[in-house]
């Protein structure tokens, strides 16, 4: 059951973060690599791994740390439905902000 719940999550995602400060745009990628799923998010000029990567039907949670704009650890929760996603970024003691986002469709590939 876990390999095909954790496929719910890979792919590149575009996300909106609705902060205090203002909306913040990132991008986040889900691959499989040696049985597990790893992550990127990039946004801000700076690409950081994604820790902690967890899967629990369609619930995906995730760490990452940022500097820009500000030096943040953050813990998202989102619930992924399908090409769309909602939840929420919390960091530390601040109120959680709103997530959202579509994961992007890549062409289909050609048999070779």
């Amino acid at each position: 059951m876990t390999a095909h719940t954790d496929r719910t999550a890979e792919g590149v995602w575009d996300l909106t973060v609705a902060t205090p400060i203002g909306r913040i745009k990132a991008v986040v990628e889900f691959r499989r690599r040696d049985g597990a799923l790893t992550g990127v998010a990039s946004g801000a000029g700076e690409d950081v791994p994604l820790r902690d990567i967890a899967v629990d039907g369609t619930l995906v949670t995730w760490k990452q740390s940022v500097t820009k704009p500000l030096r943040l650890n953050l813990a998202f929760a989102v619930d992924v439905r399908g090409d769309t996603l909602e939840g929420t970024s919390r960091a530390g003691r601040l109120p959680a902000s709103k997530v959202t986002g579509t994961r992007r469709t890549t062409p289909a590939r050609t048999a070779e």
